[in-house]
């Protein structure tokens, strides 16, 4: 089947899985298609380009991604997809590479509300980063809830009109209500949090992992806990760690909740917990400690 571009997260491996799918199209013909046939639609000199793009030798300019755009025949969404994807892929600093990526996550949402994975309404209800956080400042301390109270008190950079947009979506799903510049709460958490499609899932998960990723860039460390380590595991053992890390969250959260309901705090956290793979794993082979 034809490449699916929303499924990659790494643009060479997209590109290598097209030229095979056109090769695979065209295997019967008299010409199968070619490194040269990617070229010429592309209105590009070198007949091996794309061969040295996939390899990792060479990179993508961003007027070279709009060729490449014609020769996938990518329509203008397809082509700000692809884009961003190039610039993530390529990009080396750690704050820029992560927000092509928050980029990405967003115009992927964008594009499974396009493709009815589910529906504008649906779409409209579900809070972001900033509803979350402005639910919970409502536990905070002296907090008053007018936009521009609530603009200086937020560390990230947001407008007055973010916040109102957010405060809206808390409002009008009936999860807070605002008297006297003061908010309270009409439930404990946020109305279908549990029913979020995974599409914004990934797009509210990168917001908040990006929102880390400044923090460390921009806060004292005795500001932040961001630690981590890096070991090798059986699949026995990542289920474990896995459900470990579950139960210490709902622990904590359910005891700080509970806390909250005697006395407020005085800031608003985010606790980030990540656990991922950063290696495949290998054929079977004879082990180290058998030779």
């Amino acid at each position: 089947m034809k490449p699916v571009l929303s499924t990659y997260v790494d643009f060479r491996d997209y590109l290598k899985d097209f030229f095979e799918y056109r090769k695979k199209q065209t295997e019967g013909q008299l010409r199968p298609y070619s490194y040269s046939d990617f070229s010429a639609a592309a209105d590009i000199k070198s007949p091996h380009y794309l061969k040295m793009i996939i390899a990792g030798d060479r990179n993508l300019s961003a007027d070279m991604c709009k060729k490449f755009g014609r020769a996938l025949k990518l329509d203008k969404q397809e082509q700000l997809e692809f884009d961003t994807l190039v610039f993530y892929g390529q990009e080396k600093e750690p704050l820029q590479r992560n927000q092509f990526l928050k980029q990405l996550s967003e115009i992927r949402a964008q594009n499974a509300l396009k493709d009815g994975q589910f529906d504008q309404e649906t779409w409209d209800k579900v809070p972001g980063w900033l509803s979350w956080v402005l639910y919970a400042m409502i536990d905070q301390e002296n907090a008053t809830f007018t936009p521009a109270d609530l603009k200086r008190a937020l560390r990230p950079q947001v407008s007055e009109k973010q916040i109102a947009e957010a405060l809206e979506k808390l409002l009008s799903s009936g999860d807070i209500e605002i008297v006297g510049g003061y908010a309270r709460k009409k439930n404990k958490m946020i109305s279908n949090a549990d029913k979020i499609p995974p599409a914004l899932i990934r797009k509210l998960q990168s917001e908040l992992i990006y929102l880390g990723l400044e923090s460390l860039y921009k806060d004292d460390p005795s500001d932040r806990e961001i630690s981590g380590f890096t070991i090798a595991m059986t699949d026995e053992e990542y289920q474990w760690v896995r459900k470990e890390l579950r139960t210490i969250r709902k622990e904590l959260q359910t005891k700080l909740m509970m806390a909250r309901e005697k006395k407020q705090g005085t800031k608003v956290y985010q606790v980030n917990i990540q656990l991922f793979p950063l290696t495949n794993e290998e054929e079977e082979a004879p082990s180290f400690f058998q030779l």
